[in-house]
């Protein structure tokens, strides 16, 4: 978030630590789209900012082993179904970095069809922005409000116990509004509901 809000010099050495801790790795899984197309999008302009050609390098072979979580399992590892159960109605919401720079398609909704006991109801407006979009949420409060407010009445209409997303910051943003509104209804990361074996809802 530093480096696309316009603090660039300040996302310089996240860049150099996070290549740091992780090019040994085979590969880096990351539960966040947005932070995934952030890396591919900016990590090399960054590298060729700092200039240093050793980091340069390190960046170029670094991203291609970096991945969104439903990623890695749907394209990386080519699973789908992971012998999760999870028997309660949930809907997905498709978040913009995942849908549009990443190019998820239909892994994640993939993945969820084959969890057992899940009643998954398609959202409708699925591809359509929930508002947050970082300080974009501070800094057009209103837009984003009347955004965010269009994607919970969507959530509400499919009579959901829980919305799903493969991006925490949508999740933390309707999360927020089903809160307030005091709905009952929760969200959880897609892992969560992959990781489920009894079903519970926290």
């Amino acid at each position: 978030m530093h480096y696309n809000t316009g603090y660039q010099a300040e996302a310089m050495p996240l860049l150099s630590r996070f290549v740091e801790q992780f090019k040994g790795a085979e590969a880096v899984v990351v539960p966040s789209s947005s932070c995934v197309a952030m890396m591919r999008d900016h990590y090399p302009k960054m590298a060729l900012a700092i200039g240093r050609v050793e980091l340069i390098a390190e960046v170029d072979a670094l991203l291609p082993k970096v991945f969104e979580f439903s990623e890695f399992l749907t394209k990386r590892l080519g699973l789908e179904d992971v012998g999760a159960y999870y028997p309660h109605r949930v809907t997905y919401h498709a978040s913009c970095h995942g849908l549009r720079n990443l190019v998820l398609g239909d892994g994640p909704m993939r993945l969820l069809k084959a969890v057992r006991g899940i009643d998954l109801v398609e959202l409708q407006g699925l591809e359509q922005c929930c508002g947050f979009g970082g300080t974009f949420a501070v800094k057009n409060a209103d837009v984003s409000s009347a955004m965010l407010a269009e994607k919970t009445t969507a959530v509400l209409n499919t009579k959901a116990e829980a919305c799903t997303a493969c991006d925490n910051s949508c999740l933390m943003h309707i999360q927020g509004a089903l809160h307030r509104q005091r709905t009952g209804v929760k969200t959880v990361h897609l892992a969560e509901i992959l990781a489920g074996d009894e079903g519970a809802l926290r």
